[in-house]
């Protein structure tokens, strides 16, 4: 029997279940990937893929991370050798990030086991729930990103084209 001091069961608490996704999520990406790259690690990667040369900062608001967590990934990326980080001429402080050989052939063979941690999570879903689930997954995160301690700072593209989504800021 619950305490009528909570008004919500923990287990039906928004941000309870959010939670608990993402530790679903990040165990089964650890289940796929191994200690090859974090996700976080993966979502800088393919924020480099898709910005070539971009700096450390705009990789920050594009992965929607804060610049300190930034910096120390791309350190341990330029570590790996699966990117490579020069100073900014334009800007000394800044330093331009640009995905190395190495980092591509990682991405491109993480394909097959991206897809795997995505047939996982959605193995007992219908294609609509899955659809729909994505949908208002995209929806709330996009409507409370102002909310985020490091928002994402850019548009995102478009689930079936790549073409320009949901601006969420036009920062970069």
């Amino acid at each position: 029997m619950s305490d009528p001091i909570l008004r919500e069961p923990l287990y039906t608490q928004p941000g309870h279940l959010l939670r608990r996704a993402q530790q679903i999520s990040a165990s089964i990406f650890h289940d796929e990937i191994g200690s090859r790259v974090t996700p976080m690690q993966y979502a800088v990667l393919c924020v480099l893929l898709d910005n070539p040369g971009v700096d450390q900062v705009s990789v920050a608001g594009l992965a929607a991370i804060d610049t300190s967590t930034a910096a120390s990934v791309a350190t341990r990326l330029e570590e790996k050798g699966l990117l490579s980080r020069r100073v900014d001429p334009a800007n000394r402080r800044q330093r331009i990030l640009t995905l190395t050989e190495q980092g591509r052939n990682l991405l491109h063979e993480l394909n097959d086991a991206i897809e795997r941690l995505h047939r996982r999570i959605f193995e007992k879903f219908s294609p609509q729930e899955e659809a729909r689930f994505m949908e208002l997954l995209q929806k709330l995160v996009d409507v409370n990103n102002h909310q985020s301690r490091a928002p994402l700072t850019a548009a995102r593209p478009g689930p079936a084209d790549g073409a320009a989504g949901n601006p969420v800021s036009d920062k970069v």
